[in-house]
């Protein structure tokens, strides 16, 4: 009943199958383990920051810094310390060129 031709498409169609199949376990793998590894990184560092709390507080300072320091860019980035006209868009910050 079934020619040649829809036997070949159903056996092409299996071996996809198969491969995306294979593909998407490999996938799951692969992300199962970088979370058991994410999960080793936070239980080694809470237990770093818990035998050094010298060490914990030079790291919240330099999170500090870099979040004022992000917050400050942005603020220049959007205009927001003056540099700007109110009409003056975001992307004309990015791409003068524009106009705005």
């Amino acid at each position: 009943m079934y020619s040649d031709y829809d036997e070949l498409n159903f056996e092409k169609h299996l071996q996809l199958t198969e491969s995306e199949i294979r593909r998407r376990h490999q996938q799951r793998m692969f992300l199962s383990r970088n979370a058991q590894l994410l999960q080793q990184e936070l239980e080694l560092e809470a237990e770093l920051l818990a035998e050094n709390p010298e060490f914990a507080q030079v790291i919240h300072s330099f999170n500090m810094q870099e979040i004022q320091s992000n917050q400050q860019g942005l603020q220049n980035v959007l205009g927001s310390e003056g540099s700007g006209t109110k009409e003056q868009s975001v992307w004309s910050k990015f791409f003068p060129g524009l106009g705005g």
